[in-house]
């Protein structure tokens, strides 16, 4: 059983990310392209906070390097791709201020019997302020079936995106 103030904390953060995915402020963008997103950015998913199967549990935090290439078609529509530093790229979209990622893992979920199953890793993550930082969640979810299991097994965690100079 988890104390109260690791489940205060818990329920602060969820509470401060999913507060932050309010519409973005983007009031200064006075064209499509200052909208789109460009450039390097260290990715975070916070292990601390993870959950599996909504059940909290520790997990590593995970830091990666993005690259983002982006462009808009309207304020409210772009797309690109990123480019992981785990060796992954992926389509990036990016409907009414909220953007999407989302990959397959190739042997997320290891079963006893030796082999693993893939899993669909989905990042959704939008900006409170200005195109230099993000919040959102990593959400990872394993196919129902695998190792034998009717089960989806989800592992979800806050994540954020920040700008590198």
């Amino acid at each position: 059983m988890r104390s109260v103030r690791t489940l205060t904390t818990a329920t602060l953060v969820a509470a401060t990310v999913f507060g932050g995915l309010g519409s973005a402020s983007l009031a200064r963008a006075t064209t499509k392209e200052e909208v789109a997103v460009n450039g390097t950015f260290r990715a975070t998913s916070v292990g601390d906070y993870a959950q599996r199967n909504d059940q909290y549990f520790g997990e590593p935090t995970v830091y990666q390097t993005w690259t983002i290439s982006s462009t808009c078609d309207t304020f409210q529509e772009c797309h690109g791709t990123v480019s992981s530093d785990q060796g992954w790229s992926a389509p990036a979209l990016c409907k009414s201020g909220m953007w999407t990622v989302t990959h397959d893992v190739p042997n997320w979920e290891p079963c006893p019997n030796g082999t693993a199953a893939v899993g669909q890793q989905k990042f959704a993550f939008r900006s409170q302020t200005d195109l230099a930082k993000f919040d959102g969640w990593d959400t990872t979810l394993g196919p129902s079936g695998a190792c034998g299991v009717n089960q989806w097994l989800v592992v979800s965690m806050p994540f954020t995106l920040n700008k590198r100079e």
